[in-house]
């Protein structure tokens, strides 16, 4: 990462933790063409643990790999931090089909561990969507890399239909809920749809731990891709620096 420039900022009066950041310069953005981005990192040198990226979460940072980071483009706004309030979730009728629909699937709960079905998973999943995204990848090490951290509480939660792996859902444990980091399936079940069924789920279990928030990332609306986060309500966005509901 290059450099630009760099600030310290207190995370909480309880800890006194200061903590630097940098930007990058100006890129290409990944998810709207004819845009520059700009991304804000907290300091990769810094001994970060499961509290610092907690409070980073409630103001809008996301964690890839060991890096965390949120967009700071100085002209653009258009990346919302979304997360989604579980315990007033009211799923709409075709995600209440979904669930039901898929009530046939098992799932199970596993560290954050390498597991060779869940790495050729990715595989398939990457090369069907994402096969000119820089993600493709198929290095297991790398694959670890992106998805976890020696100081992340990081779950792998597998999903299984007739004992076949069809599904994994990535989720980092905060003080206040979950974080959606990744979610991969089978490319060839687009009638179970796999990615909704994950977050469903991670919904409900951030509902079952009596936990108030489950974190999606960005929602870009001019994106299809980032537009879907919409579609999980009540649903708050971090805008000009403080949580509201938005649709």
């Amino acid at each position: 990462m290059t450099k630009q420039d760099s600030h310290s900022d207190k995370l909480d009066d309880s800890n006194r933790v200061r903590l630097s950041f940098f930007s990058t310069p100006a890129h290409d953005c990944s998810y709207l063409e004819d845009r520059q981005a700009i991304t804000l990192f907290a300091d990769p040198h810094a001994e970060l643990d499961n509290h610092i990226y907690s409070t980073l979460s409630q103001y809008g940072f996301r964690r890839s790999g060991k890096h965390i980071y949120r967009p700071s483009c100085p002209t653009c706004s258009a990346c919302i931090p979304v997360r989604v309030a579980a315990n007033d979730f009211a799923p709409r009728r075709n995600q209440k089909r979904i669930w039901k629909a898929n009530q046939d699937i098992e799932v199970d709960m596993l560290g954050a561990e390498f597991k060779e079905e869940q790495h050729a998973l990715y595989c398939k999943y990457i090369q069907a969507r994402h096969p000119d995204g820089g993600m493709n990848d198929p290095d297991p090490e790398k694959y670890m890399e992106f998805l976890t951290s020696e100081w992340s509480i990081t779950r792998f939660i597998e999903f299984r239909l007739n004992r076949q792996l069809i599904a994994v859902a990535i989720l980092d444990q905060l003080e206040d809920g979950f974080s959606a980091v990744y979610t991969f399936f089978d490319p060839d079940l687009p009638k179970r749809s796999l990615g909704t069924l994950g977050i469903l789920w991670s919904i409900e279990f951030t509902r079952k731990l009596e936990l108030e928030w489950l974190y999606l990332g960005y929602l870009i609306r001019e994106c299809r891709k980032m537009s879907y986060k919409s579609q999980f309500q009540p649903l708050q966005g971090f805008i000009q620096g403080h949580w509201d509901y938005i649709k």
